[in-house]
């Protein structure tokens, strides 16, 4: 009877260390898929914010040429990438009110 309650304490001991091991190992690969997903939103978004200003120095360059060679130029084109987020941001802003 002893070595019964005692198999049957140290399958309980044993069994809950398990889960936690178990808990803990899913709590880790959440983080993981976490760390990842936010890696990879990062990269998109930076992605997205280097094709857009390509296509600013682009559309500078057509319709004002070699303004590229002036010493404002990147400030320019700092300016028109926050002039075009902030209206996108209003847009998104006005569709979430109504």
């Amino acid at each position: 009877m002893f070595n019964m309650k005692f198999f049957k304490s140290l399958k309980e001991a044993l069994d809950s260390k398990a889960n936690l091991t178990a808990f803990a190992n899913a709590q880790a690969e959440g983080r993981e898929d976490m760390i990842k997903s936010l890696s990879s939103n990062e990269l998109k978004i930076k992605a997205d914010e280097q094709r857009l200003e390509a296509m600013v120095r682009q559309q500078l360059k057509e319709e004002f040429p070699n303004i590229e060679k002036s010493s404002s130029y990147d400030l320019l084109v700092d300016a028109v990438i926050h002039n075009y987020k902030s209206k996108q941001l209003q847009a998104t802003d006005d569709v979430e009110i109504k």
